[in-house]
């Protein structure tokens, strides 16, 4: 049984009791797959899938069937034929969290469920302003900060994709370019699900009078203590100064031929200076908005799951 805290909105899951819930879910998932899957610096097993997402991915079905009844109900009611709406997932928690392999995790598993085969990803990312508009504003420095991201065009993304506009395109964002690539768009036509994964996606603000959250139907929080966090980005950026960082067309290109000491030393200043701070004052407030929160412990691992009370 899950440790119930009276006072706290969550059931609190160790994993091993998480895992029971699984029930008779498939593990439809290859070690190729999750090969595919696995960021940079994650140690991501089949044993994981098996005892922390497919149980979510149960849950989550689950979910998403309760929905599609109620929309037949309503359109039953009303006279009128139900229209195709997405079922939208918010992924959110800080930098080098895991959310994109949280998010690739659930939208393969998602995916193989028969009643719902079109799984797309959608990344916040694509959102940010172009790096010109953010060194015009004097703010290039808080890129991922709230006020480095389109607001207005996010929301009204979101809430079209609930009201069944198809097709969408929206930016495409390059991580080894560090911006909105020009021309570059993902189209979204007519998904059966949508995952908006991004630091950004229960955040609230004065930008607008709505909120991404009040078009989302299920929302995850990826969750890991400060320390782990910077030693899991310091990791990623070593990592990523022998691979990416190589390429020319890299933002970073510079840090890959200086001293590892010198590369280090900017990269711990780019964690205190600027992702700490949007953790403290922009993600972590969000955590207790998300319906699920996946705690990690050493080496990523999920550890513990809170699910929020009905």
């Amino acid at each position: 049984m899950p440790d119930d805290n009276n006072d706290s909105p969550f059931l609190t899951f160790p994993r091993a009791e998480w895992a029971h819930l699984r029930g008779g879910t498939p593990m439809t998932l290859s070690q190729h797959d999750i090969d595919e899957i696995r960021g940079i610096n994650e140690e991501l097993s089949l044993r994981e899938v098996e005892e922390v997402y497919l149980p979510l991915s149960r849950l989550l079905n689950l979910h998403i069937a309760a929905i599609q009844e109620l929309h037949r109900v309503t359109s039953r009611f009303l006279g009128t034929l139900a229209e195709k709406v997405p079922y939208v997932i918010a992924i959110a928690g800080s930098v080098s969290a895991g959310k994109s392999t949280t998010a690739r995790i659930l939208q393969t598993l998602l995916s193989r469920w028969p009643d719902h085969p079109r799984v797309d990803l959608v990344t916040t990312d694509g959102f940010l302003f172009p790096n010109a508009v953010l060194n015009e504003r004097g703010i290039m420095d808080r890129k991922g900060f709230p006020e480095s991201y389109d607001r207005v065009r996010l929301v009204r993304f979101v809430s079209e994709l609930k009201s069944g506009v198809s097709p969408l395109r929206i930016p495409t964002y390059s991580h080894l370019q560090y911006d909105i690539l020009p021309g570059a768009e993902q189209t979204i036509e007519r998904p059966d699900i949508v995952i908006l994964e991004g630091l950004n996606v229960l955040q609230t603000g004065k930008a607008t009078p709505v909120f991404i959250s009040d078009f989302v139907d299920f929302s995850i929080y990826v969750d890991a203590g400060p320390e782990q966090l910077e030693s899991w980005f310091l990791t990623r950026f070593r990592k990523l100064r022998d691979t990416a960082f190589r390429d020319p067309r890299s933002f970073f290109h510079r840090y890959a031929s200086v001293p590892e000491e010198e590369a280090m030393s900017v990269a711990r200043e780019v964690w205190s200076r600027i992702n700490l701070v949007n953790l403290q004052e922009n993600i972590l407030p969000t955590r207790d908005r998300a319906r699920l929160i996946l705690e990690k412990g050493d080496g990523h691992v999920v550890e513990r799951v809170l699910m929020r009370r009905v």
